[in-house]
C-alpha cells in the first residue's frame, strides 16, 4: 500500500506540514523531529515510493499575448506560491514558449522530471490540440485556466460563460437592448466561452446578436486603445452598451471613446471581466467581473498535492471558480428614458 505524508502524520503525530517540510530540508524544523520522520519515511518506504517534494507551475505560451499583457496572472502566482509553502512543497515556475523549435523535447523534458508534480497555467492554449504533448506525463498534472473537451484532465478554470451571460444581463437590465461585443484578436478559449455566455444572456431576453456591433480588437491595453480608435474614426452606428472580453480591452476601449468625445457611461456603457488593479481607479471606475485568481492558484496546488499523495480518488475532476459583479461607475441606467 502507497505511504503518504497523512499515513506518516498518524503514526508521528506531526502535522502534514512539519513532515513536508522536514523531508524538504526547510527551516524550523528541529533536529530530533526531522531525524524521527526520516526514520519512519524510510522504514515505511515513503522516501523511495513517494519521493515528489516540488510542485512547478509550466507557464505555456502561444504568442505571450495574454499572458505578458495582463497584470491578472500575478496574484494567482502569488495563492499558487502561498499554497506551496504552507504544504511544504518547494515552487518551482518554468515556461514552455510552442514557438520554440524544441518545444516537445522541453515539454516532455519537464513533465518527466522525477520528485515534481506539474501545474499547467494554460491559459493562451486555444484547442485540445495544444493539450496533446501533455497527455503522457510521467507525473501529477493538473491544467490551471483551461479545460479538455475529452475530459481527460484535472483542471481548475474560470466560469467563464456563466459570468460573462451575468454581467450581460446587468445591462440588459438596466435598459440596454443594443449591446456590442468588444471582442478580443487572440480566440483563446476563455474568451470564446465568454461569447457564448453573451450570446446567451440575448437569447434569454429574445434579442438578436447584431454583427456590427462587434469589434475586434488587440488584447494589450494599447493595442484595443489603437483598433477602437481606429473603427471609431470611421462613424460607425455604435450600441448603447459594450461587453469586453477582459478588462485589459474594456479600459484601451474606453481611453479611445474619451479622446473621440464620447463620454462613458452618459453615452456609452461598458463592462469588462477580471477586475484588475486599475479598473477601480480608472475614470470611471469600470464595471467588471471579479475572478478569484489568487484562490485559483490555492486550488490547483491543493489538487495536485492530493494526485502526489494519493489522497485523491481515480475521478477527474473540473473546479469552476465563480467570478462575481463589482458594480461601478460604467453602466448607465436608461431604462427611465
Amino acid at each position: 500500500m502507497k505511504i503518504s505524508i497523512r499515513d506518516l502524520s498518524q503514526m508521528t503525530g506531526f502535522s502534514p506540514a512539519t513532515i513536508s517540510n522536514a523531508l524538504n530540508h526547510k527551516k524550523g524544523v528541529n533536529k530530533e523531529t526531522a531525524e524521527e520522520i526520516f526514520r519512519i519515511a524510510r522504514e515505511t518506504g515513503y522516501l523511495s515510493a513517494n519521493a515528489v517534494t516540488k510542485i512547478k507551475l509550466l507557464i505555456f505560451k502561444k504568442n505571450g499575448k495574454i499572458i505578458e499583457d495582463t497584470p491578472f496572472f500575478q496574484s494567482l502566482i502569488e495563492g499558487f506560491e502561498e499554497e506551496c509553502h504552507r504544504l511544504g512543497y518547494e515552487m518551482v515556475i518554468c515556461r514552455a514558449d510552442q514557438r520554440n523549435p524544441d518545444y516537445l523535447n522541453q515539454v516532455k523534458s519537464l513533465l518527466n522530471e522525477q520528485g515534481a508534480g506539474v501545474v499547467v497555467l494554460a491559459t493562451e492554449m486555444m484547442d485540445d490540440s495544444d493539450l496533446v504533448p501533455y497527455k503522457d506525463a510521467g507525473c501529477p498534472l493538473v491544467i490551471l485556466d483551461h479545460w479538455s473537451e475529452s475530459m481527460e484532465f484535472n483542471s481548475v478554470l474560470i466560469n467563464n460563460a456563466d459570468a460573462a451571460r451575468m454581467i450581460t444581463e446587468h445591462l440588459l437590465d438596466n435598459g440596454h437592448t443594443e449591446v456590442g461585443y468588444l471582442r478580443g484578436s487572440f480566440r483563446i478559449k476563455g474568451f470564446r466561452s465568454r461569447f457564448v455566455g453573451f450570446q446567451t444572456a440575448l437569447r434569454k431576453h429574445k434579442l438578436p446578436y447584431k454583427d456590427d456591433y462587434t469589434v475586434t480588437v488587440g488584447t494589450s491595453l494599447n493595442g484595443a486603445y489603437q483598433d477602437m480608435m481606429d473603427y471609431l474614426k470611421k462613424n460607425p452606428k455604435l450600441p448603447t452598451a459594450y461587453f469586453a472580453d477582459n478588462d485589459m480591452i474594456a479600459l484601451g476601449a474606453m481611453k479611445a471613446f474619451r479622446e473621440m468625445g464620447y463620454r462613458v457611461p452618459e453615452d456609452i456603457s461598458i463592462v469588462g471581466f477580471d477586475d484588475l488593479p486599475f479598473s477601480e481607479i480608472s475614470t470611471p471606475a469600470l464595471t467588471t467581473l471579479r475572478v478569484p485568481n489568487r484562490e485559483m492558484g490555492k486550488m490547483a496546488v491543493r489538487r495536485v498535492s492530493e494526485l502526489i499523495e494519493g489522497i485523491a480518488s481515480d475521478a477527474v475532476i473540473k473546479i469552476q471558480v465563480c467570478p462575481k459583479i463589482v458594480y461601478r461607475n460604467t453602466v448607465k441606467n436608461i431604462s427611465r428614458q
